[in-house]
């Protein structure tokens, strides 16, 4: 994820235009909350300070995503499986957490891309 976000920061200062993937099917909504694993999530990934991504019990790792808070929306990937808290539907990194606005337990909206 922070290839995407240095991507556009380059794509910016070129005055090039990135081409981000569409959106496919509905927006889902779901309470999400910043989460920090200890060592490797189960899809493999080192959690970093700017480690952008997603826990959820069922899709699968390296899934796509848009996540979106308010007027934020970022593309994201899952990168984390189980251990999601009852009632709650993604876990966020603490940098998505930070990039969305989320604080606390919040209700987002995400949906896949194609």
């Amino acid at each position: 994820m922070l290839a995407v976000a240095v991507a556009v920061f380059v794509a910016h200062r070129h005055r090039h235009h990135l081409v981000l993937p569409a959106g496919a099917g509905p927006w889902y909504g779901a309470l999400a909350a910043a989460f920090s694993p200890a060592g490797r999530t189960v899809c493999g990934v080192k959690v970093g300070i700017d480690t952008v991504g997603v826990g959820h019990q069922q899709l699968p790792c390296g899934v796509r995503l848009y996540v979106r808070f308010g007027d934020r929306t970022v593309l994201t990937n899952v990168i984390d499986r189980g251990d999601v808290p009852p009632g709650r539907g993604l876990n966020l990194t603490p940098k998505l957490a930070e990039l969305l606005g989320v604080e606390g337990t919040q209700r987002v909206e995400w949906r896949f891309t194609r």
